[in-house]
């Protein structure tokens, strides 16, 4: 078996994963199983810079805030603010204090200085503007989508006044209050200023479509792609706020699947504009639904990736990341029965592996599925291996 094992595996490089896919895709993907180990970070980063110097991947699109990720791809191409400070304020979920991430926009940066436009590599963030314990106002995405037509387009086409969207908004506190993630009693997604807001939303986002030939021919492709991120920024956060006030058992389903949309937009986005890396959990960008436990309830989605996929086709290409070990962690020694375990012995410490070829020769004697002792690290379903391009294999994670 180890022998096996051995002819399948390849180095992690980008010219033996782009090999192992029946076509070049438009979004390849790159997922995780575990967040915030800056080594999986850097195996990323390599990745990437293999990709843009070498295939012609041009962009990067990570987990985090897609509002916000806009100051980090205006340092990268035009050195706008100070690296500290978009390493502050460019991520979310607290990834501006990776140390990978630091590096990833510091070479990206660099990599454009001297560079023409049309050479530059790309950021950007392709999740909604949401944590955890909340979702933001829908103000910023909104309130930027209006004054851009206002700009642009004849003012009497405009549905409302700027100063009619600041009086249905509100304060902001009201719809970033941290309560109502688990109260939808708290939340104002169904008052009847958000019914009116999302009206208003999509009376702005249907006058963008429907004088999109203007804007392409009066600015730059740059403001029409902004205008777009702010309209379905907008209506997102509008559907995801009306979710959190829903008082029925299917509340948080709603809202994770909403999220994914979300970023299944955003990622459909990207692909028009050309090829990009992805790099997420492997839970939104896996092609099968994605489970998890919430509030004591399991619950079942259809990720980022399985939406991008039914679009994309071939054009969609999705590597998992398997590990070994993450010993900080209590993550020992896989069984040997897993696939991590039956992986673990490459002497190798990383591996590209193809899936399918691997499924095929684990057929006699199929694996189990590997439990985890630590919550935040979701080992690899062998029943999910057929559903992958890839597999990464990371054999022992060390402490970041």
């Amino acid at each position: 078996m180890a022998t096996d094992l051995k002819d399948l595996a390849h180095p992690v490089e980008a010219a033996a994963l782009l090999k192992l896919l029946p076509a070049r895709p438009r979004l390849l993907a790159l997922g995780e199983p575990t967040h915030g180990e800056d080594s999986l970070l850097h195996l990323r980063n390599g990745l990437f810079r293999q990709l843009a110097e070498d295939e012609g991947y041009r962009t990067i699109a990570l987990e985090t805030d897609c509002l916000r990720g806009l100051a980090v791809d205006a340092y990268v191409t035009a050195g706008s603010g100070t690296l500290d400070a978009v390493m502050e304020d460019g991520f979310s979920h607290g990834w501006g204090a990776s140390e990978a991430n630091r590096d990833l926009v510091r070479w990206m940066r660099a990599h454009n200085e001297n560079r023409p436009p049309a050479e530059h590599v790309r950021f950007a963030g392709f999740d909604g503007p949401l944590e955890i314990t909340a979702a933001a106002s829908p103000r910023e995405a909104l309130t930027a989508l209006h004054d851009l037509l206002a700009t642009a387009v004849d003012p009497a086409l405009l549905p409302c006044a700027r100063d009619t969207l600041d009086g249905l908004l509100g304060p902001d506190d009201r719809w970033t209050e941290p309560a109502a993630m688990r109260d939808p009693a708290r939340s104002v997604g169904r008052t009847p200023e958000a019914g009116h807001l999302r009206l208003l939303a999509d009376d702005l986002e249907t006058l963008l479509d429907t004088e999109a030939p203007h804007l392409r021919a009066t600015g730059a492709p740059e403001t029409l792609d902004r205008a777009r991120l702010y309209a379905r920024t907008a209506t997102g956060l509008l559907r995801y706020h009306h979710a959190m006030a829903d008082p029925s058992p299917a509340r948080l389903a709603r809202m994770v699947a909403l999220r994914d949309r979300m970023m299944a937009d955003n990622l459909l986005a990207l692909a028009a504009r050309g090829p990009a890396f992805v790099h997420s959990h492997n839970s939104h960008l896996q092609r099968e639904r994605s489970t998890m436990r919430m509030g004591g309830r399991p619950l079942t989605w259809w990720s980022a990736g399985a939406l991008v996929s039914t679009h994309l086709g071939e054009r969609y290409a999705f590597a998992a990341t398997a590990l070994g070990t993450i010993r900080h962690r209590g993550v020992d020694t896989p069984p040997p029965d897993t696939v991590e375990g039956l992986l673990y012995v490459l002497p190798a410490a990383h591996r590209i592996v193809d899936p399918r070829r691997l499924a095929a020769t684990l057929t006699p004697r199929p694996p189990v599925a590997r439990v985890s002792p630590w919550f935040g690290y979701a080992p690899l379903d062998p029943a999910r291996l057929t559903g992958l391009d890839a597999l990464v294999f990371v054999k022992d994670l060390p402490e970041s």
